[in-house]
């Protein structure tokens, strides 16, 4: 089977909101896309029309908290003039998961991915895609894992007291069409998790990768690192896009 092309775009730091509609410009045009395409099928009895196209997009946030559709309102610790006083942006969205935060020297990853090209399977990519993180921290010798009925990634997950997230995952998806995705804190400000409960979870602590290496790590290094990784477990070819 030929491998999947996705293509790779570096937004830079952008806001939230900006990225958000980008995103939906992108899982827009791929509906739209898969429509015709279903049109044409009907027309000509050709199973194989597909024009839909995929993306990853790389993008670090200016402070943000962001709550998914589920999420709860009571796992936001502070008031709303004290983000205004901060400087802290809030959105809700339509993404998976509750509250989280969203900041410089995080990596915010959005794969726009048509998964009908891969396998139609949510859990499966939510897997896939804690893989992809797993690999990268394990490149520098930071063993992380899963945790039971929790998404995203954690180390020592299994020992209680211990447990502390590195990258929160939500999704949104669409005809197949997904959107959202991981936040991968590197050198994050981890104080601003503590005006949350991180995703609803409570003591459970939060870490970034210069905390448990004990030193500051270039994005640019991780960001190289996640993008071998994604072709690696997603078994496609990720090329750059203008």
């Amino acid at each position: 089977m030929k491998k999947q092309q996705v293509i790779l775009k570096d937004l830079g730091i952008m806001g939230y909101k900006q990225a958000w509609d980008f995103q939906e410009t992108l899982l827009q045009e791929n509906v739209k896309a898969k429509a015709a395409a279903f049109s044409g099928q009907l027309a000509v009895g050709n199973q194989q029309l597909q024009e839909t196209t995929n993306h990853l997009l790389f993008v670090e946030h200016p402070t943000v908290y962001t709550l998914g559709k589920s999420g709860h309102e009571e796992n936001i610790l502070i008031s709303e003039e004290e983000m205004n006083t901060r400087a802290i942006e809030f959105y809700r969205t339509n993404r998976g998961g509750d509250i989280t935060f969203h900041g410089p020297e995080q990596i915010v990853g959005y794969p726009i991915l048509d998964l009908e090209k891969f396998y139609t399977d949510i859990g499966r990519y939510m897997r896939e895609l804690e893989e992809v993180i797993i690999l990268t921290l394990a490149e520098y010798g930071v063993e992380s894992g899963r945790s039971t009925g929790e998404t995203g990634v954690w180390i020592d997950a299994g020992i209680h007291h211990k447990e502390r997230k590195i990258c929160a995952m939500g999704v949104r998806c669409s005809r197949w069409i997904t959107m959202h995705g991981f936040a991968l804190n590197v050198n994050t400000d981890l104080s601003y998790f503590d005006f949350i409960i991180p995703c609803g979870i409570q003591n459970k602590k939060v870490t970034s990768l210069k905390k448990e290496l004990g030193r500051k790590i270039s994005v640019e290094e991780v960001k190289e690192k996640i993008k071998n990784n994604f072709e690696k477990v997603f078994n496609c070819v990720v090329v750059n896009g203008e």
